[in-house]
């Protein structure tokens, strides 16, 4: 059986089917670590026109999805009473790791991709337990933001990594930006790699990370650091960073 079981409600199943058949996320369904259902909204239309979507009551401009195809999509989905019912909306919290690991711990997560001008309210109100955005700005559809979702929830299965551990020391996992990383040559166009890199001196690579995702996290992203511990952040970075080194740590992207 899967470790994780995603659905997903689209207008457009090929875009998500394709987006299933490459890297870590194919990697993930070809090896049944993950199990992807794909529903067309449009098998469950309102008419033999294939009509999901209405003009809104009230005016306005923008299409709704009705509620009919999105319930009976719903309904569809035979494990739906266990899963987390997720609708992409640019309204919603932003998605992050935490996020994205509670959901990886779930029954299973059902998205519903919206379009148009949105989903009638009596469906998001009756069926949605998360409302996810991907952040400050709107696509033309939910399923992009979908695929994001369902990366980033599935680098949390055991299993779909090479190594657990590659995501725990992602950025966000500990709380800062990622570190500057370099591999061969160590020297390229008169440009060279820090010394400390090729020391072998663990303690100090670790701590020179440190410092750089520090750096880089307080340049670009300030309020991840606000109210938080130093010390706290601190551990929790060279814990991961110790777990890392133990596994292994690669990329199996």
């Amino acid at each position: 059986m899967a470790e994780l079981r995603f659905a997903v409600a689209t207008l457009f199943p090929q875009l998500v089917k394709a987006f299933l058949v490459h890297g870590i996320t194919g990697k993930a369904v070809d090896s049944g670590v993950v199990e992807v259902e794909i529903h067309d909204l449009r098998d469950r239309a309102v008419d033999a026109r294939g009509s999901v979507d209405d003009y809104q009551f009230g005016g306005g401009a923008g299409m709704v999805l009705r509620p009919e195809p999105l319930f009976r999509t719903l309904d569809a989905v035979e494990w739906a009473g266990e899963a987390r019912v997720v609708l992409m909306t640019a309204s919603g919290p932003l998605l992050d790791q935490e996020l994205a690991r509670e959901l990886a711990n779930s029954e299973g997560v059902i998205i519903f991709c919206g379009r148009y001008g949105g989903v009638d309210e009596r469906f998001r109100r009756e069926a949605i337990s998360d409302e996810v955005s991907v952040g400050s700005f709107v696509t033309s559809g939910g399923e992009l933001p979908a695929m994001l979702l369902m990366e980033s929830v599935m680098r949390w299965v055991p299993g779909v990594l090479g190594r657990l551990e590659s995501a725990r020391s992602d950025s966000f996992a500990t709380g800062l930006l990622d570190y500057p990383r370099y591999t061969r040559p160590a020297e390229y166009g008169g440009m060279g790699v820090p010394d400390v890199l090729l020391s072998g001196d663990h303690e100090a690579i670790r701590q020179w990370r440190y410092e750089r995702a520090l750096e880089r996290t307080r340049a670009i992203r300030p309020e991840l650091l606000s109210g938080r511990d130093q010390s706290e952040i601190r551990n929790s970075f060279m814990q991961a960073m110790q777990l890392a080194e133990r596994h292994g740590e690669r990329d199996d992207g």
